[in-house]
């Protein structure tokens, strides 16, 4: 190889190294901030039941976006929030047919379709009452017990729809 056309893909990339760096670097701190930010508007879990509450529903409506399958769909797609995590149809199927796929979502907000320490460990484990693990679409859940915690309280705070 020409010694003159080696320098150039040197150069090139040692310039391509710099820049990449100073991408990695400036966006460094950007990261962080915006981590720092969403640390900052989570509620902060508080002893008693509202603090409970407040962080139950962040976790349910920001984080594991439970209303995108137990929310029926209004006329426009979108979760109907008349009827919040009231139970609904799921709205994806399976690339590959599966018949263990299940067809709807129960109603979770109010009464959850089990009790405190079932859903507890529903939200820790994955594992629901049965002894078996979900089934997709539900995540796995593997949440802090104080976190799973709060999920319930907020689920329990909501009232029914009849």
């Amino acid at each position: 190889m020409h010694p003159r056309l080696m320098y150039r893909r040197l150069a090139f990339f040692s310039i391509s190294a710099t820049i990449a760096l100073t991408l990695i670097w400036s966006g460094f701190p950007l990261a962080l901030a915006q981590e720092s930010n969403a640390k900052k508007n989570a509620p902060q879990h508080q002893a008693g039941a509202g603090g409970d509450v407040a962080r139950g529903k962040y976790i349910v409506e920001s984080v594991a976006m439970c209303g995108q399958c137990h929310t029926p769909r209004d006329s426009n797609g979108n979760p109907d929030r008349s009827r919040w995590l009231q139970g609904a149809s799921i709205p994806w199927m399976p690339s590959q047919p599966d018949s263990n796929w299940p067809l709807s979502a129960p109603r979770i907000g109010g009464t959850p379709p089990a009790d405190d320490a079932d859903m507890v460990k529903l939200l820790t484990t994955g594992v629901w009452t049965t002894g078996d693990h979900l089934r997709f679409p539900m995540p796995q859940f593997r949440m802090e017990r104080g976190d799973a915690e709060a999920v319930v309280a907020y689920l329990k705070s909501l009232t029914p729809v009849q």
